[in-house]
């Protein structure tokens, strides 16, 4: 009895799939006939024709397609496919994974290792840009249904259209097509804004603003960004604001950059990106970098008691020290009065441990590149107690910051570089094996103890 059930409803799915999804030579038709009626002069006033012909399109935008779906067993493709056979069946790679990829006709299936269908990408569409097609029929439904009787159903359909821009464009960028992305995440932007819809997809506007900075087309990347800044999206971390320096830089536009930056900077102090940005101008175009140590002035006006402000006080003079190493000795000892006031300020502020630590770390390795190439004995004897030094200086700050944070993805991220400087002095006494032991088993295990 269970297989007779089971029989009959991939029977009913492969019915349902038939009623919905039209063969391209059907869709095809139908469109043509729809089309025919919208230039009827009579028939264009009305608010069905439109429909219709919206519909049309969708119809036309779904049928190579098929009765296929993303998530679909290749098993259950099989059968409820019927004759509609793949032409060649290859080894593939999406988003770094392998994969098989079996190609159609009109369309390519993309199975992960487990048998299920992960993308659809449609080769030989019924009719090219159908989804635009669709929208321009709502937005002509939108004008001559003065009544607005179906309001809810053009916006329905108007957001359909946006969801599948994006969608393709995501699969787009999985198949490292990225001007095709590009122009599919701009089209998906353009659809939910379009009335009535009118709404704005952020997601769409960067991804279509990130891809075109990805292909060096900076003034198409410039327009996006700015859309997400006048909308209030500045992306994780304020990342829109370094981007559209860039690209502004890219354009020629140097002070633009910088205004940009300085702005980005004000809402978003801790974004290492606009931070480095804001650097780089400064060192770049000979200009005063004390300009950052304003801003960041100006702000702990506002806030006198927000430890972040130190902690990013000290790695602006970590970034001077990469840039002007003459002076280095001078901002270490800045960095570490910054950090130490971030800590004092909040000593659960786990940040300006982690900073100082980082900092002295990095110094170590860089020491330990030295020596490693010096061959000179005197000189080298003198970089490795140097390095010794650095590297037992960013142990204390870590230790804390390990025992601060309530972040277990922290811990074990701070616990690599514990168990690394405990792990260089092992031999010198049991406590530093201790130490390593204990470190090594929380990134090992991932779990903190």
């Amino acid at each position: 009895m269970k297989r007779i059930l089971m029989a009959l409803a991939i029977l009913l799915a492969v019915q349902v799939a038939d009623a919905q999804v039209k063969t391209p030579e059907a869709a095809k038709k139908s469109l043509d006939n729809a089309l025919t009626a919208s230039k009827d002069a009579k028939k264009a006033a009305k608010v069905a024709t439109w429909m219709k012909l919206a519909a049309a399109y969708m119809d036309a935008y779904n049928a190579p397609a098929g009765s296929a779906w993303v998530g679909a067993a290749k098993q259950e493709l099989q059968l409820i496919m019927g004759n509609d056979k793949p032409v060649s069946t290859e080894n593939a790679v999406l988003g770094g994974e392998p994969c098989v990829k079996e190609v159609y006709a009109d369309k390519e299936f993309f199975f992960n290792q487990a048998g299920q269908l992960i993308l659809i990408n449609v080769t030989k569409p019924v009719v090219e840009d159908a989804l635009g097609g669709a929208l321009e029929a709502y937005a002509k439904a939108y004008e001559v249904d003065l009544k607005k009787s179906k309001l809810k159903d053009i916006t329905a359909g108007m957001d359909l259209i946006a969801k599948k821009y994006y969608e393709d464009g995501m699969n787009r960028y999985m198949l490292d097509d990225i001007a095709g992305a590009s122009d599919l995440f701009g089209k998906a932007a353009s659809a939910a804004s379009t009335a009535p819809l009118s709404k704005v997809d952020t997601t769409a506007l960067y991804n279509a603003g990130f891809t075109a900075w990805m292909l060096k087309d900076y003034e198409r990347a410039q327009k996006y960004f700015e859309d997400c800044i006048a909308v209030g999206y500045y992306y994780e971390g304020g990342e829109v604001f370094a981007k559209l320096a860039d690209t502004k830089v890219n354009l020629g536009d140097k002070t633009g950059s910088r205004d940009v930056l300085e702005a980005g900077f004000q809402k978003f102090p801790q974004s290492q990106s606009i931070l480095i940005g804001l650097i780089n101008y400064y060192l770049t175009n000979n200009e005063d970098p004390n300009r950052l140590f304003e801003l960041i002035g100006l702000a702990k006006a506002n806030e006198p008691n927000n430890a972040s402000l130190y902690y990013v006080e000290g790695n602006v003079y970590v970034e001077l020290r990469k840039a002007d190493p003459a002076n280095g000795d001078s901002y270490v000892a800045k960095a570490v009065e910054a950090y130490d006031a971030c800590s004092r300020i909040n000593p659960e502020y786990e940040f300006g441990h982690i900073g100082k630590g980082i900092m002295f770390y990095n110094i170590a390795i860089e020491l330990q590149e030295k020596a490693s190439a010096e061959l000179d004995d005197a000189k080298w004897v003198q970089l490795n107690k140097q390095f010794t030094e650095a590297l037992k200086s960013a142990l204390e700050p870590f230790e804390t910051a390990y025992a601060v944070t309530k972040d277990d993805t922290l811990k074990v991220n701070i616990a690599e570089y514990l168990k690394n400087i405990y792990y260089r002095f092992s031999s010198d006494g049991p406590e530093w094996e201790a130490g390593y032991n204990k470190y090594n088993e929380v990134v090992k295990t991932g779990k903190p103890l």
